[in-house]
């Protein structure tokens, strides 16, 4: 197994409304390059404090595959284009990966390896 250093690549995490918007989302990271792929997950069920209430939603858990350097581009797209007055922004780092993986997520963003 090879594998390759993944320090310029990152997972960053928001969940969406419905199905719909979390297509919509989606399609336009990947249509502007701002990542290369994004799984939608359908049906969590999310139980959080919101306005010192809490709140229970099915939701739809959105993985984009992006890089360190667009993470800030990310986010204020999704800022911009969510229906939500606050959207979850996690970015978690990737560590390592299979190199023909990592390579094919940097083609998808015009992202050179550090």
């Amino acid at each position: 197994m090879s594998l390759e250093s993944a320090e310029d690549l990152c997972i960053a995490l928001t969940t969406a409304r419905t199905p719909a918007e979390a297509r919509k989302l989606a399609g336009l990271l990947v249509e502007r390059r701002l990542a290369t792929c994004v799984n939608m997950l359908p049906g969590a069920c999310s139980l959080y404090r919101w306005k010192n209430t809490i709140e229970e939603a099915t939701e739809t858990i959105l993985i984009i595959k992006t890089s360190r350097h667009l993470a800030e581009e990310v986010h204020g797209l999704l800022r911009s284009a969510h229906s939500y007055e606050l959207p979850e922004f996690v970015v978690l780092p990737l560590a390592s990966g299979g190199a023909e993986y990592l390579d094919w997520l940097r083609q998808g963003m015009d992202v050179a390896a550090d």
